[in-house]
């Protein structure tokens, strides 16, 4: 199972994190986000939301964003998965999780690699909604 992964099926946080542990034995601090789909998005229901993106470019933008964390926050490793996929309210959309030698590099690394995913991968997302489907600009 890679580090890094654009996948339809969902994915499990407990093999992700074992994935994870059994990298390192010196790790001390793990943090993990997961984005989940919601049922309104600026006022509006949301039925489902459709993930696409240009994988040639979005996965390698994922592998260098990793490596980039690594590097920054003195990581002993990181993973990322995300889904293009269909989801619907509660669904799984993207996991990260970040492992280090004590909390406070996981927490940030983990914040940082969120952050950057949505400004720099190319990855987007189309709401389905009662009034129609509009594709959504990145935001933090």
């Amino acid at each position: 199972m890679d580090a890094v992964r654009l996948q339809i099926e969902d994915f499990s946080q407990d093999a992700e994190v074992l994935a994870l542990k059994a990298s390192s034995k010196c790790m001390g601090g793990i943090a993990t986000f997961i984005g989940c789909a919601r049922d309104y998005s600026e006022g509006r229901e949301v039925s489902e939301i459709s993930f696409e993106a240009y994988e040639r470019m979005a996965l390698p933008e994922l592998q260098k964003l990793r490596a980039e964390a690594i590097a920054r926050f003195g990581l002993l490793d990181a993973r990322i998965v995300h889904r293009l996929a269909t989801v619907r309210a509660g669904d799984n959309i993207v996991f990260i999780a970040t492992g280090a030698e004590h909390r406070a590099p996981a927490l940030h690394a983990c914040e940082w690699i969120i952050d950057e995913l949505k400004s720099r991968v190319p990855i987007w997302k189309k709401e389905v909604t009662p009034a129609g489907d509009s594709w959504v600009t990145p935001h933090p």
